[in-house]
């Protein structure tokens, strides 16, 4: 895992070499006050030697004015290297989720996910910055100070120096409580946010069903699950922090009564054990800044593993034997296919089917009976288990996953539109159509009157998942961008379910000449819509139990009969 961490710093590190170089010349520079001040006490105030005290004095300003530039640069120039470093992360993470497969998204909410690519890398880049600093700047101080410190009277350094190990202990004890108290209050963070994302999604139908109050409680379960979580968390920190502070502490009662004994004594002298007072700092100070420096990394880390928790998640494969494919003509068999979600219940079982190029097939049947599971399989977007699925006889994990869903187009019944312009939403089904071809595209799709009847027209932004568009428009606007993909292979999931009769009839106008030349895979609760398919198929129970066209299916008296009677009533 470092060693990931770590290729992090390579394409910046010019910068962090000069960042690493600023942090050692502050580090030198913080000697020098103690090294000024013991010369003072020991030769020049004595001898009372004026010049050389302003001098002195003078020569330490400008230092410190040096060192004020160069704190500018780490704080500034530090941040900026880790604020990249952070941009890449966020980029190879968001790369990465584009990547993953459907069966990720099932398992993972997507306020969890956020959740990882903001918080979590946050801390990261703080560690990133932030943890060679701290490393160097106090590394090098701690073995400046000691030797400095030991110039002085050994013997009182190595009794400062023998407390070191009671710190580290005191630290290495309570940090394991504060790792995984942060860990449990990431996860308890990530809930927050998936809650949250939930419930602004859906502010529509709570306030519909006046159910804020439900969404409330919903939250506050995960927000008593945070407030514990930080509880246990900064009980811990404080745990931590009291420890080393008291072992600090212990260290100056130390050095007090030692150097006193060493002064009564005539070991040391009143000069030096001044000068060794104010330098002792110089030796704790970077040690307790390491010391809470853990927890800083035990944030950064636990931020990095959760990024890497998604990072080696297998992205979706193509098979070792697949090749791009051009344009397909359409033809789709299915032989014995079996598919589950999870290893121990199928979906589908033992399917077998042939939709020849060119030709509509409808698939009807009780809900939760495999049909859109079914139509997920055809772009490949779960696996097949068992079985074979061709595409113009060409065995399905042999044809890359780009070049399949290039000839493939799906229209359904949860349209997805983006927060952007009309334009920009149906330039997703090609984007390097030009604009005649948008405008075509949209004529097909009955929307284009409608664009033009707006005041910004194409340009018009339609709010997020097009909440400014009514159901039909939507679902023209969806179909707009498919005559845009112009797929040879179409598959409308319950693509008019949720309109209403005049809409319907508008969308299935749309629909037909969407159609029109494609092989078309149809799910549909309404039958008078698939009447006229070339062949219907009705799925129960992940099986086929019954096969034709319409009149066929009429005449067998079957499920197909009796769903289509139940329907006729309903509509009369």
């Amino acid at each position: 895992m470092l060693k990931r961490f770590l290729s992090y710093y390579k394409p910046h590190k010019t910068l962090f070499a000069l960042d690493m170089l600023a942090s050692l010349v502050v580090a030198l520079i913080g000697v020098v006050y103690p090294m000024v001040t013991r010369t003072m006490l020991n030769d020049l105030i004595p001898n009372q030697n004026y010049r050389m005290i302003v001098i002195a004095g003078l020569g330490l300003l400008l230092l410190y004015a040096v060192r004020m530039m160069l704190n500018f640069f780490i704080q500034y120039q530090g941040h900026v290297m880790g604020v990249r470093m952070q941009a890449q992360m966020r980029s190879d993470l968001f790369n990465h989720l584009q990547k993953l497969p459907f069966s990720f998204y099932d398992k993972h909410e997507t306020g969890k996910i956020m959740s990882r690519l903001t918080n979590d890398l946050f801390e990261v880049v703080e560690l990133a910055h932030h943890g060679p600093e701290n490393l160097i700047i106090c590394g090098i101080s701690v073995i400046i100070s000691f030797v400095y410190l030991s110039t002085i009277n050994i013997y009182l350094s190595l009794i400062i120096f023998a407390c070191v190990p009671l710190l580290v202990a005191v630290s290495l004890f309570t940090r394991r409580r504060m790792q995984s108290a942060f860990q449990e209050r990431r996860v308890s963070t990530a809930a927050i946010n998936a809650s949250v994302e939930s419930s602004i999604s859906g502010i529509r139908v709570t306030k519909a069903f006046t159910n804020a109050k439900k969404e409330a409680e919903k939250f506050e379960v995960g927000n008593e699950q945070f407030q514990d979580a930080s509880k246990k968390a900064y009980k811990a920190m404080g745990q931590f922090h009291s420890a080393t502070t008291f072992v600090t502490d212990v260290f100056n009662v130390v050095v007090l009564i030692a150097g006193g004994l060493f002064l009564y004594n005539g070991k040391i002298t009143f000069a030096d054990y001044s000068a060794f007072i104010v330098s002792i700092n110089l030796f704790l100070g970077p040690v307790n800044t390491l010391i809470r420096f853990v927890e800083q990394y035990q944030n950064g880390v636990a931020g990095f593993e959760r990024f890497v928790e998604i990072m080696d998640v297998e992205p979706e494969p193509d098979g070792a034997n697949a090749t791009d494919v051009a344009r397909l003509r359409g033809e789709i068999e299915f032989t014995d296919l079996s598919y589950g979600y999870e290893t121990d219940r199928e979906v589908l079982r033992n399917i077998s089917l042939k939709i020849e190029e060119g030709k509509t097939f409808a698939l009807v049947g009780p809900s939760g009976g495999g049909k859109t599971t079914l139509c997920h399989l055809i772009p490949h977007f779960y696996d097949v288990r068992s079985g074979s699925l061709r595409i113009d006889g060409i065995e399905i994990h042999d044809i890359t996953l780009a070049s399949l869903r290039r000839n493939i187009g799906i229209v359904q019944q949860d349209i997805y539109l983006f927060n952007a312009s009309i334009r920009d939403n149906i330039l997703y089904g090609r984007l390097d159509a030009t604009e005649e071809e948008v405008i075509e595209a949209a004529k097909r799709a009955n929307i284009h009157d409608y664009i033009m009847s707006l005041d910004e027209g194409y340009d018009t932004v339609i709010g997020e998942r097009g909440v400014r568009l009514s159901g039909g428009q939507k679902q023209r606007l969806c179909i707009a961008r498919v005559f845009l993909k112009n797929p040879p292979i179409l598959i409308l999931d319950e693509a008019t379910s949720a309109l209403d009769n005049a809409t319907e009839i508008l969308i299935q106008q749309a629909l037909d000449e969407l159609c029109r030349g494609r092989t078309t895979l149809v799910v549909a609760h309404r039958l008078s819509t698939i009447k006229n398919a070339d062949e219907i198929a009705v799925v129960s129970e992940g099986r086929i139990v019954e096969r034709g066209d319409h009149n066929a299916l009429i005449e067998q008296n079957g499920i197909y009969a009796s769903l289509y009677r139940q329907q006729f009533r309903e509509a009369n």
